[in-house]
C-alpha cells in the first residue's frame, strides 16, 4: 500500500489527517501494521479524553507484541473508530482509510509540519 502523500508521520509510527473541518485524524503506519504482523486487539481512550502533548491515546496489540499509540500533541479525542475496535483486522487491512484510530480536536495544527512527510518517511523506513 502506497504511503498516502497527505498524511503526517510520528517517528513512532503514527499517521496523522488534517481534515476540512480542522480536526486530525489518527492511525498507525502501514509499516507498522507490518510489523506488529496480525492485530488481535485495539482499544481507544473515549471520546471525550484530553491528550497531552505524547499522551497515549490507545493501545494495540497483535500475535507478537501490544504497543500503546501516542499523540505528539495536546488535543481532545472527539471520535474513536469502533469498527476497528470490532475488527482490528482493518488496521492491517486498510490503515489508512477503515483503519482509522482517533480523531483528535484543539489540536495546534501547525505542529503537523514538524512531522515527517511520506517521502522522508519511506525513506527512514526502508520503503
Amino acid at each position: 500500500m502506497p504511503t498516502p502523500t497527505d498524511c503526517r508521520f510520528s517517528e513512532t509510527h503514527e499517521w496523522f489527517r488534517q481534515e476540512a473541518d480542522g480536526t486530525v485524524t489518527m492511525g498507525i503506519t502501514q509499516h507498522a501494521a507490518d510489523a506488529l504482523t496480525d492485530i488481535t486487539f485495539c482499544e481507544m481512550k473515549p471520546s471525550g479524553t484530553k491528550v497531552t502533548d505524547g499522551g497515549v491515546v490507545g493501545e494495540v496489540e497483535s500475535v507478537k507484541t501490544s504497543s500503546e499509540i501516542y499523540s505528539p500533541f495536546a488535543g481532545t479525542i472527539c471520535a474513536v473508530n469502533d469498527a476497528a475496535a470490532k475488527d482490528p483486522s482493518l488496521l492491517n487491512s486498510d490503515p489508512y482509510g477503515k483503519g482509522w484510530l482517533v480523531k483528535l480536536q484543539g489540536c495546534d495544527v501547525s505542529r503537523l509540519a514538524g512531522l515527517m512527510d511520506a517521502k522522508t518517511y519511506d525513506a527512514k523506513n526502508a520503503h
